[in-house]
Parts: structure tokens; C-alpha cells; sequence
């Protein structure tokens, strides 16, 4: 297999390069947190001017008609800096099921001005018992004159409190549980009886609570077959974890890197900590985990758009090692760097609560590992 990038790859990664360190230093993710929404509206405008919110969309839906490598390889790189934008809830999730499954109309409404820089675009689709079964949905969408009627809660929704369109997942028919009946709505987040309660996540991000009360919408704001989004869900939901593990592995690179530097910078008794032996082998770990969560990550970026169980099967290994690696190169990190890696100060606690939160992402070490040992995910692969 070719591993070179091709000239329009090595184009963006040119681009975004100069980007991460010019224009998204850590710096101004320590003042967007700080400020609402958390990311700024002139820099996603910025990123749709210069094609990176199309990068997987059709062009006909004024997309780049790219693939999702790409959007990996960006990703990567925004992890290096911790760029806030909502790349991963807005063109991961939210576009992506806007173009899977959206009419032209739909697109031409809700995706176009999204790939513009001009909206974004969150998906609601956790839910207080859901835990990582997508099937298990309590919010319901009944029948009403032109449309339907929406009540329910769903929890931790990732940029729906600054969002222009939410997409959630409700029951049009059948039980909790049931594979049957699950339908994808998009709604307006200013829309009456939606209603938000804005929670601040560990890594210095948002997302929000999103409770419908007795929301109308019309048939047009029904995204695919009625009953029939169970599968685009899982889809979506897998798309989500390969773009964690992407943005993960720029987090690890860097934790690497800046632990290196201190290692080579800081003196103990007029001896640099790095000529220390036992400090050279876990560094030497260190790299081992990044170059084994980035492998597999590249692996899962190119099988996104394989037959169901080799895609769930890529990306489980992908985000079960990203997990394990995660958590031990931030972990050094931490400690090699002593006091200061403890403090809000310094940039590498900053990488180390991200890292725990792309880990959680999209389901955790013990949803992928126990995935990746059922007979669905072993399907073709014998």
C-alpha cells in the first residue's frame, strides 16, 4: 500500500500547518475558553473559506469531494494545538449525517451554509439510559398535522449550545430498545419548547443538556427514512471515534515532543534529566504508544467506508488504542515534567484533560474492546 500523501494532501497539511502555529496557538484556546461559545465565529468562518469544513462532502453540496482521510489529517494537526472549532460535532457528525442522508433541499438549507463557515451543527443523540446503545432512545416524535411532535432529553451534546441546527435522534414507533423506529430530526436550537442547559466539560469545552418540549417541526426537517436511522446512527457514531482518535494522535505528538524538550532542557544538580538512563527508555515508550495509536488511527480513517463489520472492527481497535496510549504518554508527560505538570499554567495538563476526553468520546476502552469481541465484529474477517 502507498503511505505518500498525495500533492492536494501535502497542500492542506502545508496550510493547516502554517495555521496551528501562526493563527491557533494553545494561547488562544486559554482565551476562547474563557469566552462564549469556546471557539471563535471569524475562524470557522476562515476554515470554510479556505475549503476545510467541505473537505468530505460532495462538491455538488459545494463540498471538496474529498475523502475522510483528509478530515483525519486535519484533525491531526488541530490536536497539536488544541484548535477549538467544532470540526468533530459540525462536519464529523452533523454534516456527515446531513449528507448521507439529506435530500438536495436539505443540503441546500442546512449543509451549504455549514461548509461556508457561515453555521454549525450539532448532533443530540446520548440519552440519561442510553449508555452506548444507540437503540435505547425515550425521546419521542408523534404525529402531528404536516409533522411531528417532539418530546425527550438528551445529554451531553456536543456544540449544541451554540449551534444553529441540533440533529436528534427520536422514536417514531416501536420500544425502547426496539432497531426499528428510530428517526433523525433536525431542529432549529432557537426553535419554542427547545430548551438548553449549557454544561462545561473537563478539557475547558461545552456541550449541553438539550430537553424538547413540545417541539413542532414540519416533514421536511425528518433527515432520511422515518424508523430507519439506527444504521446512519452507528455510522455516524463510528465516524465520530475515528475523528477522536485522529485529533489524539496530534494531542500525543505534541505531549511527546514537549516532554523531549523538557527532558533535555531541565538540570538536576547541573545534569540535564534527559542523559538519565531510566528517563531515556520512558521516553522511548513514549514514542513507542504514539506511533501505535497513530498507525491504527490510519487504519480506521481508511476504513470508514468499508462493509459494516470491518469498519466497526478498525475503528475499535483504533479507539481501544487510543485509550491505552492516551493515557500512558499523558500520564508521562505529567510526571516527567515534575510539580509543573500539575498546574493550569503549563500547556501539558491542557493536552492531558483533551486526551481524556477524546477517550471517553464515541465509547470507551470497555464498549471497543467488548465490540471488537463479538461475533458482529469478526464478520468477514476470517
Amino acid at each position: 500500500m502507498d503511505f505518500e500523501l498525495s500533492d492536494d494532501q501535502r497542500m492542506i497539511l502545508d496550510n493547516v500547518a502554517t495555521f496551528v502555529k501562526k493563527d491557533s496557538p494553545v494561547d488562544r484556546f486559554r482565551k476562547q475558553r474563557d469566552q462564549e461559545p469556546g471557539w471563535s465565529k471569524a475562524v470557522w468562518q476562515q476554515m470554510g473559506e479556505l475549503g476545510w469544513l467541505g473537505l468530505p462532502f460532495p462538491e455538488s453540496a459545494g463540498g471538496m469531494g474529498m475523502s475522510f482521510l483528509e478530515v483525519a489529517l486535519l484533525l491531526e494537526r488541530f490536536g497539536t494545538t488544541l484548535v477549538p472549532e467544532p470540526i468533530i460535532p459540525s462536519v464529523v457528525l452533523g454534516g456527515s449525517a446531513l449528507a448521507k442522508a439529506g435530500t438536495k433541499e436539505q443540503q441546500e438549507k442546512w449543509l451549504a451554509p455549514m461548509i461556508a463557515g457561515q453555521t454549525t451543527l450539532a448532533l443530540a443523540y446520548t440519552e440519561e439510559k442510553s449508555r452506548h446503545d444507540l437503540s435505547h432512545v425515550e425521546m419521542r416524535a408523534e404525529p402531528a398535522a404536516g409533522g411531528y411532535v417532539l418530546n425527550g432529553k438528551k445529554l451531553w451534546a456536543l456544540n449544541a449550545d451554540a449551534a444553529d441546527q441540533i440533529i436528534v435522534s427520536a422514536r417514531t414507533k416501536g420500544a425502547v430498545g426496539d432497531a426499528e423506529g428510530i428517526s433523525l430530526f433536525v431542529l432549529e436550537r432557537g426553535a419554542e419548547g427547545v430548551k438548553l442547559s449549557v454544561q462545561k466539560t473537563i478539557d475547558g469545552r461545552r456541550a449541553a443538556h438539550v430537553e424538547l418540549l413540545g417541539v413542532k417541526v414540519g416533514k421536511d426537517a425528518l433527515l432520511g427514512a422515518e424508523g430507519k436511522a439506527l444504521p446512519l446512527l452507528e455510522e455516524l457514531i463510528d465516524l465520530g471515534a475515528a475523528a477522536a482518535c485522529a485529533e489524539g494522535g496530534g494531542v500525543l505528538e505534541t505531549v511527546m515532543e514537549m516532554t523531549r524538550e523538557y527532558l533535555c532542557d531541565r538540570e538536576q544538580f547541573g545534569v540535564k534529566i534527559g542523559t538519565f538512563q531510566a528517563l531515556q527508555h520512558r521516553a522511548v515508550d513514549m514514542f513507542v504508544e504514539v506511533q501505535l495509536a497513530k498507525s491504527t488511527t490510519l487504519l480506521a480513517a481508511l476504513k470508514v467506508d468499508a462493509p459494516v463489520a470491518e469498519r466497526q472492527r478498525a475503528i475499535s481497535v483504533a479507539k481501544t488504542q487510543l485509550t491505552q496510549s492516551g493515557h500512558f504518554v499523558t500520564r508521562q508527560g505529567i510526571q516527567l515534567h515534575g510539580g509543573i505538570g500539575v498546574t493550569d499554567e503549563h500547556n501539558v495538563g491542557l493536552y492531558f484533560k483533551r486526551m481524556n476526553v477524546l477517550a471517553a468520546l464515541f465509547g470507551d476502552e470497555e464498549h471497543h474492546v467488548r465490540r471488537f469481541g463479538s461475533l458482529a465484529a469478526f464478520q468477514g474477517a476470517q
